[in-house]
């Protein structure tokens, strides 16, 4: 019997070394992947393959990790002409954190990667999963309903407020609302740290952020907070504003967002910085609520952001206990910036921050205190 139990536990031993803990714990993946040997392997491949562009959704497997992790990934939509950014992005992120816990991460693009892309990024990455995954055109273009004449005389009218005259910036925005959690490279995970080209860790994080997500049970992770573009959400509230009332809904966290006025305050979770559990936004009222206002057209009508609809989306599904902010990071996505005020924790964690010029102490433009003081209520 004591031989059984050895052998047995043996196998499973040796099948880890070869299989991350999702291959083995985590949800069903529907694989597309190449094991990556070395580096000439790996171009050769890549010309057979994949010539100059990915022809379909890609993952590469670099070494084994035989360190414990959650099911997670990072998350980046970027395009072809974003490498530098991106490779800027990701020796950050492995020098302050992930060289630490490899986990995996999941690249989106709306049109394919070129190999050199695909081929740069994955030499950056030494561990785990890097994913290359290719954008629908369904889910990246005007739905039927939507006048596109309209749109574009829309965004001529939006031209002196940032990315109002832009079109992909509304693809991009109803993408981040309503899709990115159905791509099958993200499906596969439990939970996602959204990252973006051009940002930067200014701090060590030593601390497991996605194991610290779900030993807290919390949903939903933000860093900054700030006061949205009132011309590119007019109508935006009134909408979820019915939504709620029609379904006599009552959200707990809606005094977060409404001021003296009960009307909204213009607060969101600043979205390219957010940690989260993919089950919010499986869940069905997530999408029966980003289908209403897909319905309404205000994505391109006018230039709703994924933030404030991530934000209002978190006030109707969550409470209190869900929120979760990361104090520490020392993170920034031009041009806002967040510094720990903990002198023991800026020294600790190496931080290179000016901690004067965090964000989060500027009421006139953040609204982390506003959040902070409710979900401390």
């Amino acid at each position: 019997m004591l031989r059984r139990v050895y052998v047995i536990s043996l196998l499973f031993i040796v099948a880890s070394l070869y299989l991350s803990p999702f291959a083995l714990f985590g949800k069903e993946r529907d694989d597309k992947s190449y094991r990556y040997k070395n580096d000439a392997k790996f171009k050769s491949y890549l010309q057979t393959h994949h010539p100059h562009v990915q022809t379909e959704n890609l993952s590469v497997l670099k070494a084994p990790v035989y360190n414990h992790r959650e099911n997670a990934t990072f998350l980046m939509l970027a395009q072809n002409h974003d490498i530098y950014s991106v490779l800027e992005t990701l020796q950050v992120i492995q020098d302050r954190f992930n060289d630490k816990f490899n986990y995996d991460y999941t690249f989106l693009n709306d049109e394919p990667f070129s190999s050199d892309f695909i081929y740069l990024v994955s030499s950056y990455i030494p561990r785990g999963r890097v994913n290359f995954g290719i954008i629908p055109k369904k889910h990246w273009s005007y739905p039927s309903h939507i006048n596109t004449t309209r749109c574009a005389e829309v965004r001529a009218n939006f031209a002196d407020i940032p990315y109002g005259d832009s079109e992909s910036y509304r693809h991009m925005c109803r993408y981040y609302s309503g899709f990115f959690y159905k791509h099958e490279m993200v499906r596969q995970y439990q939970y996602y740290w959204r990252i973006e080209p051009d940002i930067k860790l200014y701090c060590d994080v030593d601390e497991d952020l996605f194991k610290t997500m779900r030993q807290k049970n919390k949903k939903y992770g933000f860093a900054i907070a700030l006061f949205e573009y009132s011309e590119t959400i007019p109508t935006l509230w009134p909408h979820v504003i019915k939504y709620i009332q029609e379904r006599q809904l009552q959200p707990e966290l809606l005094p977060m967002l409404t001021n003296a006025f009960n009307w909204y305050n213009l607060c969101h979770f600043w979205s390219n910085f957010e940690i989260a559990n993919l089950d919010v936004f499986n869940d069905p009222q997530y999408e029966n609520f980003f289908q209403y206002l897909d319905s309404v057209g205000g994505f391109y009508y006018e230039r709703w952001g994924d933030a404030p609809v991530h934000t209002m989306a978190m006030m109707i599904l969550l409470s209190k206990k869900d929120l979760y902010w990361f104090e520490n990071i020392g993170y920034t996505h031009p041009p806002y910036v967040q510094c720990p005020q903990n002198p023991v924790a800026y020294v600790k964690n190496r931080c290179v921050c000016n901690p004067d010029e965090d964000i989060t102490l500027n009421d006139k433009t953040s609204c982390n205190s506003h959040f902070l003081q409710f979900l401390q209520s």
